[in-house]
């Protein structure tokens, strides 16, 4: 159900240090997510399809679920935040799910899909937090040794967890020298400090909600991914906001390959905090997700967001 992405060369990289990108940005739904989704909901019996299934998601997931669902036949039910970007509730929507809104508090979709879950008898398929749905993101880490064996990093964005924990099981169970890296904005930070601390770590919503990167504005890691992170990632990077949309710029301009916000976060470690990566002769940089509002597109290539930065803090 979902492609096999294949890896993109970074055009003028340095001489011994190549980047290569994997665009989940490519898949059916936009985003790495249908592996994870389809995963799940292939996995259920008959009557628990019968059933239907219910999620709650800030956007990718949702059409990841409302994709695999119509696929498989089965109904889906998801939750989803009023101020989810438009292209992503239009999406689920025209996938055929039934879309219910509520605040952008994760917790409270959490809530609203389990109450749906116990009145209804849907089967939950969560954003990230199980271990089935992980294994379907990990077949990412899988096609990125098998397709560039001599890879040395990975840059994976970090969000609920998910797709980190299982492209780094991955990979780590293969080739433990390998070195798995995280990457979130620092305005929604809680993974970092998480392994830091070695327990999990809370944000709070409006924190979160504060970042451009939608789809990583979760509060914390699922109890399964952290498990995951703690055992196989060996450090998360975080990145600024100008950061993450100049790399976005720099990705359709140069790479011709659209990202989202969430999506872009790899790249702007990549760019920006190199100091703070391990030196990698071969750096793959997952590229999670491609559905960005043409809105916030069009602004971003109009104009270098860091350059605009610099002038406005000149004045």
């Amino acid at each position: 159900m979902a492609l096999r992405t294949h890896l993109v060369p970074c055009p003028g990289g340095e001489e011994g240090r190549a980047l290569y990108f994997k665009p989940e940005s490519l898949q059916p739904t936009g985003a790495f997510k249908l592996r994870g989704a389809y995963n799940k909901i292939s996995s259920l019996s008959p009557d628990e399809r019968e059933r239907g299934v219910v999620a709650h998601s800030s956007g990718n997931h949702a059409q990841a679920v409302a994709y695999a669902a119509r696929a498989l036949g089965t109904r889906a039910v998801i939750v989803m935040p009023r101020g989810a970007p438009k292209v992503k509730l239009d999406a689920t929507s025209a996938l055929g799910a039934e879309v219910i809104l509520v605040g952008p508090d994760s917790a409270e979709r959490s809530r609203e899909a389990k109450e749906l879950a116990a009145e209804h008898g849907y089967v939950s398929v969560p954003p990230y937090d199980d271990e089935v749905l992980m294994a379907g993101q990990g077949t990412v880490g899988a096609e990125i040794l098998e397709d560039l064996p001599d890879v040395e990093s990975v840059l994976v964005p970090v969000s609920g967890g998910g797709l980190i924990g299982g492209v780094s099981a991955a990979i780590k169970l293969v080739r433990p020298d390998m070195r798995v890296i995280g990457v979130e904005p620092e305005l929604a930070a809680d993974a970092r400090e998480s392994l830091k601390s070695g327990t999990l770590v809370e944000f709070p919503a409006e924190r979160v909600a504060r970042t451009v990167a939608d789809g990583l504005r979760v509060q914390k890691l699922g109890d399964a991914p952290f498990e995951h992170v703690r055992a196989f990632v060996d450090d998360i990077v975080t990145v600024t906001e100008e950061e993450i949309l100049e790399a976005m710029r720099r990705l359709a301009l140069r790479v011709r390959l659209v990202a989202e916000p969430s999506g872009a976060v790899t790249f702007a470690a990549h760019l920006f905090h190199r100091d703070e990566l391990p030196h990698s002769r071969v750096t793959v940089a997952v590229i999670s997700g491609g559905n960005v509002e043409s809105a916030l597109l069009a602004e971003v290539l109009s104009k270098s967001p860091l350059k605009k930065a610099r002038k406005t803090a000149t004045r």
